[in-house]
């Protein structure tokens, strides 16, 4: 069973999300609702709930900012947002939930599910760690979270030398030489760590630029990794390829 609370500066926003969870999650308590930094945290330290719906812009501040002012931190966190913005690659990144207003009510059962499973997993604080991590960053290095059987690993996003697809999974190929197989297509990695100087350069291929060791010519041609490995590059994606070579 879950204890809740909802933090949104938008009063019609908190009732209906209220609304929502009552409806849709039967095993999700609101114990509190609250409007801005200050009443979050303040409900956050009285009521130690262990789920917080958290709106990124607040009146006083933002989410992120309220998280690291709670003394109670035994929870998952679920975002909510209208603004597809810098942070949702941040939240992304950290395997925290969120949800775009307004919100739907099979995303919101889907985040609860999550939220339940990782909780189970007493993963939710480095979570959120994790998350402000990546927000601050200022060297570029930004850490990853990726699931396995027993909760998350964290890993830098730099320290991945390739990623490749084996159907519904991602193996993840690091420079330490370990290997992680993740239940999730390569396709959502690759929207996650384009950013991060990535590049899809076969439909089971995607790698780390800064890891590419050699370029031979050819139709296509193939990379030569840091790691020895042999990658080929498809005719399809040999433009896209040499385009983002070019910019590294």
């Amino acid at each position: 069973m879950f204890k809740a609370v909802i933090i949104d500066d938008e009063k019609r926003s908190r009732e209906s999300l209220e609304m929502l969870v009552k409806d849709q999650c039967k095993n999700v308590e609101i114990l509190a609702l609250a409007e801005s930094v200050a009443t979050g945290v303040e409900a956050i330290n009285q009521h130690k709930p262990n789920l917080i719906f958290l709106d990124i812009e607040l009146q006083d501040g933002t989410g992120f900012e309220l998280l690291e002012k709670v003394t109670w931190n035994s929870f998952h966190v679920i975002f909510t947002t209208a603004f597809e913005n810098y942070a949702l690659r941040a939240l992304k990144l950290s395997a925290v939930d969120y949800l775009l207003k307004p919100i739907n009510p099979e995303d919101l059962q889907k985040a609860v599910a999550k939220a339940e499973e990782l909780l189970s997993k007493e993963s939710s604080n480095r979570n959120f760690e994790l998350l402000l991590q990546n927000l601050q960053s200022t060297n570029g290095r930004h850490k990853i979270a990726l699931p396995s059987s027993d909760g998350l690993t964290f890993i830098n996003v730099q320290d991945i030398i390739r990623c490749q697809a084996d159907g519904s999974y991602t193996h993840f190929f690091l420079k330490d030489h370990k290997k992680i197989l993740v239940s999730k297509k390569i396709k959502e990695y690759e929207e996650l760590l384009t950013p991060y100087g990535f590049v899809r350069v076969h439909h089971s291929h995607l790698i780390n630029l800064n890891e590419v060791a050699k370029y031979v010519r050819g139709d296509g041609g193939y990379v030569v990794m840091t790691d020895g490995e042999t990658v080929y590059v498809s005719k399809r994606k040999k433009e896209d390829f040499m385009a983002a070579l070019h910019k590294a």
